[in-house]
């Protein structure tokens, strides 16, 4: 199991490791017990005062070193936990996931010429995969800029050429959530109703807790019927504490479980609000005085606000992401439900529209896809890899 955030060094901590003591290391903290098989735990315990501090991991190459403040946020695994089999076996999903995306587009480089006639053969796929016009035009041009370049005459070059484009268009998005800089993290979510937004929360709780993080549910959902009692079974399931209140006000529920938060030490509040449609304005008002609301309880909070979207929708994914951000100004993505999909490619239109973004608003936080799903089980939920999810793509 690779690692699925990162964890915030607080400043002053040591970064090389002192002569080692005299007296024997203490023996290592557990993870809670799991039902399935990890590599390492993703969380790190804090050292005893008395002993010296491990020396922080090396940067994923994935996300790279990034400073906040003047402490280095690392990950937490060693790069031979990303080269597990079990990184193998999510690939191979991820892969059988979007086989239906992939095959519409690999079916493009199977002639043997490289012509007009494969660029619109290509043009088509990469719409009907819902890339979007846009994202479409800069790949299909950065292709044709790429085989000039490098003089190839074979489709096949030109397919990995089209991968190597489309990494680079999704590098964007690729980026590790922190965990720790802040106690605890309160991390918003939300989402329109059927994106599996309650799930994907139920799925992140097990994954914090298998790492050693302490986990607050703030059940805020209070509109959809049994939206309470489902993330009182993954609580359950988890076994972490819950925040809830039967027809209680969003909210104050929010509120509450942030307070609760702070006074437990928690690592993570996720507050789970109830599904939105970007239409419904009076009701997107009242996620803003949610987020309001917690800024009360915390003044640094909410430190992450993710969207959960249904990789099925295609480009009416795009347009939840920026009715979203508009209302909330988002902090990350998780998308969901990519198994079966022919519509894969709105990964690459939100991309363009991230990238688009920053250059418009440079001050404002990046959006990135922090974790993908390609089914139901709690393995099925991972860190977005540019990369990885090209190739899976055009394989």
């Amino acid at each position: 199991m690779f690692s699925f955030f990162k964890k915030f060094l607080k400043p002053g901590a040591a970064t090389e490791p002192a002569a080692a003591p005299a007296a024997p290391p203490p023996a290592p903290v557990q993870s809670a017990p799991s039902d399935r098989t990890t590599a390492a735990p993703l969380f790190a315990a804090t050292p005893e005062p008395a002993v010296q501090p491990p020396q922080p991991a090396p940067p994923h190459p994935s996300s790279g070193g990034s400073l906040i403040g003047s402490a280095l946020v690392a990950p937490i695994s060693v790069e031979a936990i990303a080269a597990a089999p079990e990184r193998e076996r999510w690939l191979s999903r991820l892969s059988a996931g979007l086989r239906k995306t992939s095959s519409n587009i690999a079916s493009v480089f199977t002639g043997t010429q490289v012509d007009d006639a494969l660029y619109e053969e290509l043009e088509t796929a990469l719409l009907m995969a819902d890339t979007g016009v846009g994202a479409t035009e800069h790949l299909l041009a950065d292709v044709k800029r790429r085989v000039k370049d490098s003089g190839v005459t074979h489709p096949v070059a030109v397919k990995n050429i089209l991968i190597e484009s489309l990494a680079t268009l999704l590098r964007p998005l690729e980026q590790r959530l922190v965990i720790g800089e802040h106690q605890p993290t309160v991390i918003m979510v939300a989402g329109v109703n059927g994106a599996g937004k309650t799930t994907s929360i139920g799925k992140l709780t097990r994954h914090l807790s298998d790492g050693g993080a302490s986990v607050l549910l703030a059940a805020a959902d209070t509109f959809r019927a049994a939206a309470r009692e489902q993330l009182q079974v993954w609580a359950q399931r988890n076994t972490v504490e819950i925040v809830s209140q039967e027809g209680g006000d969003p909210a104050a529920v929010s509120f509450d479980a942030v307070s609760a938060g702070k006074a437990r030490g928690k690592d993570v509040v996720l507050v789970d609000t109830a599904g939105r449609l970007p239409t419904q304005l009076h009701l997107m008002e009242e996620l803003k005085k949610i987020k309001r609301v917690i800024t009360k309880a915390d003044a640094t909070a909410p430190h992450e606000v993710l969207l959960v979207i249904d990789g099925n929708t295609g480009q009416n994914a795009l347009s939840q992401v920026k009715s979203f951000d508009e209302a909330l100004q988002l902090t990350g993505l998780v998308v969901t439900k990519l198994d079966g999909t022919a519509k894969g490619g709105v990964l690459a239109a939100i991309a363009l529209w991230v990238t688009e973004r920053q250059k418009k608003h440079p001050e404002w936080r990046t959006v990135p896809v922090y974790f993908i799903g390609v089914g139901e089980k709690l393995e099925d939920l991972e860190t977005f890899n540019a990369r990885e999810f090209a190739q899976a793509l055009l394989s």
